[in-house]
């Protein structure tokens, strides 16, 4: 309970990259605190498990391998995400982690692609979701015509942000030079 409650003041000192990079190495040099940590961010409780996600963010971008065991957990805690920061940075979590078993990828493939075509959702999530979908789709092929489709259809409604990075991932799936988007009526 020490460690938790250490872990949460440090987090609750401030929100910037200077102190999640503080908490970060910290973590990093003492490998134990990432259990804590992570119940910190699968409490999903605003503020405190924002700051955590973006710490075990970093944490896994650092040491990919040291996430595989909260693999599972942070896939059945993605439905129950309400904030955008928590649903970015799990997803982030994800894409730079092994692939989780085949009973996550399915829920992650189902989340992902609702989250994808939802006009509620962040268009960063989004971004990621195509990411995560496209990097399943390297495994498991017959996905990808179902990602063409779901970006294309959401191409015209979205920010330029996501159709830049739509179209990015429709070069990837289908091979293609497009242009601009006016080239993507014609993928």
């Amino acid at each position: 309970m020490k460690e938790t409650e250490t872990l949460e003041n440090l987090l609750g000192m401030e929100m910037s990259r200077r102190n999640t990079d503080l908490v970060a190495n910290l973590v990093s040099q003492k490998q134990e605190l990432l259990n804590p940590l992570m119940e910190i961010f699968l409490r999903n409780e605003n503020p405190v498990s924002r700051r955590a996600a973006w710490v075990i963010d970093v944490v896994s971008k650092r040491f990919p391998e040291q996430m595989e065991p909260f693999l599972h957990s942070i896939v059945e805690s993605l439905p129950k995400f309400q904030h955008d920061g928590l649903k970015r940075h799990a997803l982030h979590i994800l894409y730079h982690s092994q692939l989780p078993d085949e009973r996550d990828i399915g829920i992650l493939l189902k989340i992902c692609f609702d989250w994808l075509i939802s006009p509620q959702e962040a268009v960063a999530a989004k971004v990621y979701c195509m990411d995560m979908l496209y990097r399943i789709s390297e495994f498991e092929p017959a996905i990808r015509q179902e990602l063409a489709d779901s970006i294309e259809w959401r191409l015209h409604e979205e920010t330029s942000g996501f159709r830049s990075h739509g179209i990015k991932i429709l070069k990837k799936i289908k091979g293609t030079q497009i242009c601009s988007l006016n080239d993507v009526n014609s993928v």
